[in-house]
């Protein structure tokens, strides 16, 4: 029973989760840590399924913490792969305006980059275009050199080596179904493990402080502790086409569309892997299950959690034509493709076939709103000294993770002066 007793438990064996104890044993290392994980591998979900991108910084708002992070962020990580040997690959990005309504748009993002400190940023013509990207049409674009890709499963798996290396403890197959909070007069208060960690079919673990980084669940596990409903995750599914390995050639680097700040996702975009693939999309449609990578992943109760929300119901008040769009570009291939041929109209419905999907944790408020920023939360009662919910943190998570992991074990040591 002396093994289930420890200073620290994080809930959540994904990137952000990982990278969090990680910070937390280099802060403290005689820390008693362990990370409790539902799934029998580490970083199943959302932390291995994205578009593997280290992004620069160019799209947050300035003096914003998502801006600060992420330029932060993606300067650790190219520093934690070299030291750790992790291949990644600076392959660049060109943001591309391909329509005359656009260039305001593209001309405001440059300025947005400058001022969030993205090196080498450089605003370029149409001709410069082909010299980097050849089979890509636009009228102007801005280069990113500093933009990569990498796998961030390879990295989540580092992060977790470091984790045992630094004497932490890493629990699989252990889903968190409730918390109790419980004391012992005859120790002293900060000695005692206050919050009961009960586990589905698993004996209970005891810790003096938790932080949950749980991802696609991060509201369910806020709730079970006492915190309020809001904001509700909702998943949403990205399909990606990847392209056949003869035509992998036509693209160099990302290929990435101008944002359209009056739609809630950034739309398609041409992506290249680190295993050699490129893969295009990805699409934004809603999830029948939090985890729902396939059509046939259905889970009725979430399905149901997610439609009687009020949050997304006027989401699609709001985008319903964008919402239409994507379920045509989703069921019909030939529209997604003509989508993407803004950008690359060599491309041809024989050049892609289909390929992965992701599930994006999107957190949304009562009005509809895209929640775009970090989210901290803390139950009510007794709890409230000893767990730190994670419930919001936004793309590019894995780009920003060690940056983010730093703030949040400033939070920790801040909330529970530890």
């Amino acid at each position: 029973q002396a093994t289930n007793r420890y200073d620290a438990i994080i809930i959540g064996g994904g990137i952000i989760g990982l990278a969090t104890a990680r910070e937390l044993l280099l802060r403290q290392p005689n820390l008693k840590l362990a990370v409790v994980e539902k799934e029998s591998i580490l970083a199943k979900h959302q932390s291995s399924h994205n578009s593997g991108v280290i992004h620069s910084g160019v799209y947050y708002v300035p003096g914003s913490l998502k801006a600060k992070l992420c330029v932060e962020g993606a300067n650790l990580m190219y520093e934690y792969c070299d030291k750790n040997r992790i291949p990644y690959k600076k392959c660049g990005k060109v943001i591309v305006a391909v329509e005359s309504n656009e260039m305001t748009r593209l001309n405001n993002l440059y300025e947005r980059g400058l001022q969030n400190g993205v090196r080498d940023l450089k605003m370029i013509s149409k001709e410069d275009i082909k010299v980097i990207e050849p089979n890509c049409e636009g009228l102007a674009a801005i280069h990113v050199p500093h933009t990569g890709i990498v796998d961030y499963g390879q990295v989540s798996k580092s992060y977790s080596e470091d984790i045992r290396k630094y004497g932490g403890e890493i629990i699989l197959d252990y889903k968190v179904t409730n918390f109790d909070y419980t004391e012992n007069e005859q120790l002293p208060s900060e000695a005692y493990p206050h919050v009961v960690i009960h586990g589905e079919n698993k004996p209970s673990i005891k810790s003096k402080y938790v932080v949950t980084c749980c991802g696609l669940y991060s509201d369910h596990l806020a709730i079970k502790s006492g915190c309020a409903t809001e904001p509700r995750i909702v998943p949403f599914r990205g399909n990606y086409l990847v392209l056949r390995q003869s035509k992998s050639n036509l693209v160099n680097g990302n290929i990435y569309p101008v944002p359209n700040p009056d739609l809630p996702f950034l739309g398609v975009h041409f992506t290249p892997r680190i295993n050699g693939e490129v893969w295009l999309g990805p699409n934004a449609i809603l999830a029948f299950s939090r985890e729902g990578y396939r059509y046939s992943d259905i889970n009725p109760q979430e399905f149901i959690e997610s439609i009687r929300g009020k949050g997304l119901l006027r989401l699609l008040g709001k985008h319903w034509q964008f919402g239409v769009q994507e379920t045509i570009r989703n069921i019909f291939l030939p529209a997604q493709i003509q989508q993407l041929q803004r950008y690359v109209p060599k491309l041809q419905i024989d050049d892609v076939v289909s390929g992965p999907s992701g599930v994006r944790a999107q957190a949304l408020d009562t009005d509809g709103n895209l929640v775009d920023d970090f989210i901290f939360d803390v139950p009510t009662g007794k709890l409230k000294q000893h767990i730190l919910h994670v419930r919001n943190a936004p793309s590019p998570a894995a780009t920003s993770s060690l940056a983010i992991a730093k703030v949040i074990a400033s939070e920790v040591n801040q909330r529970f002066k530890y």
